[in-house]
């Protein structure tokens, strides 16, 4: 969960006055609307632009750090910021979708004299008159607010200044009262701001639109009602029995609805992603993501445009089995001293928190078309101290990049960035590295493949002993059998992706390789040149008949990448003998 907020971006006709921009003579020009909630910058790019270069002029114009920027074109990730917009196929009267890092928006928290709480996020760029629409859009309670003043630290706060100008920390958070009082307060809280104007108790019945008291049970879906709550475990296969963690994952999870406490959406991800309380609404205990509000998903929440052909932002993937992934990515992530199905263990090799498929029933997700059960992922919520994104490389421990490195090899994660590497601490103070979102792994063809951790120095060191007999001992069958027990029967696709991925794994480390040469072998160095492991399949298929069985092409594969792999052997020996030199 990494992104928030989306912008929609699309040409408009020559003429249109942009931001200054110098072009080589000759090359044909086209202007972007970068629309930012309803207000538009126009921008002239080339259709020859690296990605990069797109970024960073939003960030001249906007603020909008380049490394917080996603792009989304035709419903697929640009995320190889050294390839141009063309080559993703962008041109003139295309639209791209633009998702904001949270740490670019400004966090808002509304409270009423009644209890009603309203959290929402804003841009920095943006002015307080626009805040004071953004809440009565949200909260039809609240009524009209252009009247009202805001006051900060003592002295009132026009409609035209920023939100930015307002709170100058970016982890701040703008705390409102809100009142339909001309009695206004302000005061500093520690390094936030609370600006304080408070509203009366008014709410406002959904089948009439009349507003009344101050019954505090009506729900909008039923009117003085409030809907049941519903949490289960999805269990396909009766045989399988759920390990305690998972159950008491489940009830602390259900405690806290029981007791009232709504789920909170994160602002951060392309999907729709909820942060779950316990019973005291003071610790959350899990993260929920609904199926139906995953990216390019019917009911995603983020405004992505719907997948009309059923792929995912990822090459390879499918929008509806992200839940059915991170799942995967728990039940294949086998302790160190076996496989999870009989092992007792609670964390696995790679850290990847406990996941299992709920069904849930809740008013507080995203139901645009009436209150639905959703089905989904139920992870477990892990305390942290930030994401990688927050330091530098150099502080992680090599083993603990190594074990997220071997896992997305053998998983073939497409979406593994810094920003889903969690920051942890054991007992003695050591530095973990937790992995999340695993949505894209387990994909039906290399393509979008791409690490963070590629470029990081520990990558070039090679695996430890105890991580290379781990290595050793996966076996794609039985992992695919694991999944057709816990009720996934993976594609043909993903299981020969599964296949290669492991073979590539294992045999290279046999030959000694580091994480940074087999992760070369698996991305591409430029988004139309396939990777090497592409080529392997490509040859593969093109020396066995049509017809022949898995078995005769994996043998095919075998083969192929001993000889791929021994060049690259050959060549790792001879930079290290002339580094040495």
């Amino acid at each position: 969960m990494s992104s928030a907020g989306i912008v929609a971006i699309s040409p408009i006709p020559d003429g249109s006055v942009g931001i200054p921009h110098c072009f080589d003579h000759g090359q044909e020009s086209i202007v972007i609307f970068v629309a930012l909630s309803g207000s538009m910058v126009p921008m002239r790019v080339l259709e020859s632009d690296f990605i990069e270069s797109v970024k960073l002029r939003i960030q001249t114009c906007k603020g909008f750090i380049v490394k917080n920027q996603k792009l989304v074109h035709g419903g697929r990730e640009l995320a190889r910021g050294n390839c141009r917009i063309s080559e993703y196929g962008v041109g003139d009267g295309n639209v791209l979708h633009l998702v904001l890092r949270l740490k670019d928006l400004q966090v808002i928290n509304v409270k009423t004299s009644c209890g009603k709480e309203l959290t929402f996020h804003v841009e920095k760029s943006r002015d307080v008159g626009y805040v004071k629409k953004q809440i009565a859009k949200k909260h039809q309670g609240f009524g009209d607010l252009e009247g009202e003043e805001i006051l900060c630290n003592g002295k009132p706060v026009d409609d035209q200044s920023l939100v930015n100008d307002i709170s100058k920390n970016n982890d701040a958070v703008i705390h409102l009262f809100v009142r339909k009082s001309v009695k206004i307060r302000s005061r500093p809280v520690e390094k936030n701001y609370e600006l304080s104007f408070v509203a009366p108790k008014v709410v406002r019945e959904y089948d009439t639109g009349k507003e009344k008291g101050t019954d505090e049970n009506i729900s909008p879906y039923s009117p003085g009602k409030i809907p049941d709550i519903l949490l289960e475990p999805v269990i396909v296969n009766p045989k399988i029995k759920l390990p305690s963690v998972l159950i008491d994952l489940v009830n602390s999870t259900l405690e806290g609805l029981d007791k009232g406490h709504c789920p909170k959406r994160s602002s951060e991800g392309t999907g729709g992603a909820y942060f779950m309380v316990d019973s005291s609404g003071a610790k959350y205990v899990s993260v929920f993501k609904p199926i139906d509000e995953e990216p390019m998903a019917l009911n995603n929440p983020r405004g992505l445009p719907f997948s009309v052909d059923g792929e995912g932002l990822k090459k390879g993937t499918r929008v509806g089995e992200g839940a059915l992934r991170e799942c995967a990515a728990y039940i294949l992530d086998h302790p160190r001293s076996g496989r999870r199905s009989f092992s007792g263990e609670i964390k696995g090799f790679a850290g990847v928190q406990p996941t299992l498929m709920v069904r849930c029933l809740h008013d507080g997700f995203h139901h645009p078309d009436g209150l639905t059960i959703k089905m989904g992922s139920l992870q477990m919520f892990v305390e942290n101290n930030g994401s990688c994104e927050d330091l530098g490389p150099s502080a992680f421990p090599v083993d603990e990049v190594h074990k997220i490195a071997a896992f997305d090899l053998r998983m073939t994660n497409v979406d593994r960035h810094a920003g889903n590497i969690l920051l942890s601490k054991d007992e003695d103070g050591n530095t973990l590295l937790i992995p999340i979102d695993h949505g894209y792994c387990l994909p039906e063809s290399f393509e979008d493949c791409t690490f963070d951790w590629l470029y990081w120095p520990q990558a070039r060191k090679p695996f430890n002993a105890d991580t290379v007999e781990y290595i050793k001992s996966l076996d794609a069958e039985e992992d695919i059998a694991l999944l057709q027990f816990y009720g996934w029967e993976l594609p043909p696709a993903c299981a020969r992706t599964l296949r290669i991925s492991t073979m590539l794994l294992k045999k290279s480390v046999e030959r000694g390789l580091t994480p940074c040469a087999i992760g070369n072998i698996m991305c591409r160095e430029t988004l139309n040149k396939e990777s090497v492991i592409e080529e392997i399949i490509q040859e593969a298929l093109d020396c066995v008949l049509p017809g022949s069985s898995d078995a005769a092409f994996m043998e095919a594969i075998s083969s192929i990448m001993d000889r791929y792999l021994d060049e690259v052997a050959r060549a790792c020996v001879k930079s290290l003998v002339k580094n040495f030199l």
